[in-house]
C-alpha cells in the first residue's frame, strides 16, 4: 500500500467523484461537479488537498480563504461560498474556511481524515491565517432528534456519552464549537439541517511571525520496559499504546529499542537459545505487518527497534522503517556482538545506505554498529541528517560504550543521533534477564546547540517516552558557518572511507 498526501488536480476528478458517491451514499448529499472542482483549483490550488492510495484518490479536503468579518457566525453554506461560485475567496482574508472533507468508506480505518486536518492546519500556519472555521455536519443527530436538542446532543458528544462520526473526530483534533447553525446545509437529512460552527485557532498567528519551520522534525523515543505478555495481542496493545501517544504529539518518528519483542521468547525458554530465537523469528513477519498498519493509521514513521529474522537458514538482527505512506524498508545489523554469535548464531547484514523519508535522509544503526565510526561516516557522505540507534545493553559498561560512541557520531558527522533502549528485568527469558538504558538525543557541539551536546534524555532505567524537536536548519548552518567544519575539513587527499560493495 502506498499513501500519498498531495494537492488535488483536475485529472483526479473521476476518482474523486466515485469516492464521494460512496462517502455520501446514505446522506442525500450531492456530488461535486467537474466544473466546480476546476473553479476551486483555479482560484486556490493550495487549498484543495487529497490522499491517494496506490494512485487512487480516496479522500479529499476542499477550502477557501475568506474575510470572516464580512460574514460573521450567522451564515449558511450557500452564503459563505457565494452561492457555490467561491467568489467569496480572497487571498487577503483572515480565515481558512473548510467547505468539504470526505473519505471513501472502505478506507476510513486508516485515519486519512486526520492527515487532511493536519495538512489544513499546516496550510493555515504557512499562510499566517488566524484560524480554520467550518460548518460541521452532525450525522448522528437524527437518531436522537426526538429526545435531544442540538445543544444537548453536542454536550453529550463533548462528554463522550454519544459518539458522532464527524463531531467526535473534530473535537479530538482540537476544534471547538463556536455556535449551532440552523438550515446551514439544506437537504442534510442525517443532521436535520443543523450544523456546528467549528474552529481551530492558529497559535502561531501574528502579523510579523512566520509559522514553525518546516525543517523542525519531532522525534518520539520509547524507553521500553521489559515485561512478560500473555499473548501476542497483549504485546500489540502495549506497542499501540506508545504509537498512539507519540502520534498524539504529532511526532514524525517513533523508535522502539533493539530486541524489544524478546519477552515473547518466554514460551520457548525450555529450548536452547538459538532454537528459541528461531521460534521468535517466525513471528516477525506478522509483527512488521501490524507495525505497517500503525504507521499508516497513526501517521507516524516507525523504526521498529529490531527483531530476529530467518533467511536461507541464517538468523539476522533486523530493524524495519515503516514509513507512514505505507512503504517499508529494512536494515540488518552489520556488526554482531560475541554474545549474539555465541547464543543465537546471528549473522551480520551486508547492506548499508541511508533512507529517504518525508522528513529528509536518515540512517539506522543497531546498537554495536554505532561503535564503528565508518558506517555513520558513509551515511554522512550520503546526506544523513538524523541517525537512529535502537540498542539493548545489560550492563552500565555496555551502555556507556553505546552512549559515548553515539555522541561522537553526532559531533563528527554534523548530525543528530537518537538512541532508545530497553529497561528492567525479564527473569523468565534466558540471556535477556536484565537491561540498563538511558535513551537520549545528541547534537553536534557548537553555539547553536546545547553546551553539553545533549538535546534531551530520559530518566535512567524508567519506562517512559521522550519527545524531542530537532531543527535541520541548524545542521545546514553548522555545515557552512560552524566554528569547525568537520565534514569539509577532512583530508580526502590522504584518506577516505568508502563502501566495497
Amino acid at each position: 500500500m502506498n499513501i500519498e498526501l498531495r494537492k488535488l488536480t483536475i485529472e483526479d476528478y473521476n476518482d474523486l467523484k466515485e469516492s464521494m458517491q460512496q462517502a455520501y451514499l446514505d446522506s442525500g448529499n450531492g456530488v461535486w461537479s467537474r466544473a466546480k472542482i476546476n473553479d476551486l483549483l483555479k482560484i486556490f490550488p493550495e487549498g484543495q488537498l487529497c490522499i491517494a492510495v496506490d494512485g487512487k484518490v480516496v479522500a479529499c479536503s476542499l477550502s477557501i480563504i475568506v474575510d470572516y468579518d464580512i460574514f460573521g457566525d450567522n451564515h449558511t453554506y450557500e452564503k459563505i461560498t457565494g452561492k457555490y461560485t467561491f467568489s467569496t475567496h480572497t487571498p487577503l482574508g483572515n480565515v481558512l474556511y473548510g467547505i468539504e472533507v470526505f473519505v471513501h468508506p472502505e478506507y476510513r480505518g486508516l485515519r486519512l481524515a486526520r492527515r487532511l486536518y493536519e495538512a489544513r492546519k499546516e496550510l493555515c500556519e504557512l499562510l499566517n491565517l488566524e484560524s480554520i472555521i467550518a460548518g460541521g455536519r452532525l450525522p448522528g443527530y437524527h437518531e436522537y432528534a426526538e429526545k435531544l436538542t442540538p445543544r444537548q446532543y453536542i454536550d453529550k458528544v463533548k462528554a463522550k456519552e454519544i459518539y458522532d462520526p464527524t463531531l467526535s473526530f473534530q473535537i479530538s483534533n482540537d476544534f471547538h464549537v463556536r455556535k449551532v447553525l440552523k438550515n446551514y446545509l439544506p437537504g442534510d437529512i442525517e443532521s436535520k439541517e443543523y450544523a456546528t460552527l467549528i474552529e481551530w485557532n492558529n497559535i502561531y498567528y501574528h502579523d510579523n511571525i512566520s509559522p514553525r519551520s518546516a525543517k523542525t522534525i519531532r522525534l518520539g523515543l520509547v524507553q521500553w520496559q521489559m515485561r512478560l505478555f500473555n499473548d501476542l495481542d497483549a504485546f500489540y496493545e502495549q506497542v499501540e499504546f506508545f504509537v498512539d501517544a507519540v502520534s498524539g504529539y504529532q511526532s514524525d518518528f517513533i523508535m522502539f529499542p533493539e530486541f524489544f519483542n524478546t519477552p515473547l521468547l518466554q514460551p520457548y525458554n525450555h529450548l536452547p537459545e538459538q532454537e528459541a530465537m528461531k521460534k521468535l523469528a517466525d513471528k516477525t513477519e506478522e509483527i512488521v505487518h501490524r507495525l505497517q498498519e500503525y504507521a499508516v493509521s497513526y501517521n507516524v514513521n516507525i523504526i521498529a527497534g529490531s527483531m530476529p529474522i530467518k533467511e536461507n537458514g541464517k538468523l539476522y538482527n533486523a530493524t524495519y522503517l515503516c514509513h507512514r505512506n505505507g512503504l517499508t524498508e529494512d536494515y540488518r545489523k552489520i556488526h554482531i556482538t560475541p554474545n549474539e554469535k555465541k547464543y543465537y548464531g546471528m549473522s551480520g547484514g551486508d547492506k548499508i545506505g541511508v533512507f529517504d523519508t518525508d522528513c529528509g535522509k536518515v540512517g539506522i544503526l543497531i546498537c554495536y554498529d554505532v561503535e564503528f565510526p565508518e558506517l555513520s561516516r558513509i551515511y554522512a557522505d550520503q546526506g544523513m541528517q538524523i541517525l537512529f540507534v535502537p540498542f539493548l545493553t545489560d550492563t552500565q559498561n555496555g551502555y556507556t560504550r553505546v552512549r559515548h560512541c553515539a555522541q561522537a557520531r553526532a559531533i563528527e558527522n554534523e548530525c543528530y543521533v537518537a538512541i532508545a533502549g530497553c529497561v528492567g528485568n525479564l527473569p523468565k527469558v534466558n540471556n535477556m534477564d536484565i537491561q540498563f538504558a538511558q535513551s537520549a538525543v545528541f547534537t553536534p557541539s557548537d553555539f547553536a546547540f546545547p553546551t553539553n551536546a545533549i538535546k534531551a534524555e530520559t530518566t535512567p532505567n524508567t519506562e517512559m517516552m521522550l519527545m524531542v524537536d530537532v531543527d535541520l536548519h541548524l545542521l545546514d548552518e553548522l555545515h557552512h558557518f560552524g566554528t569547525v567544519k568537520i565534514l569539509k575539513d577532512r583530508r580526502t587527499d590522504l584518506y577516505e572511507v568508502k563502501l566495497l560493495k
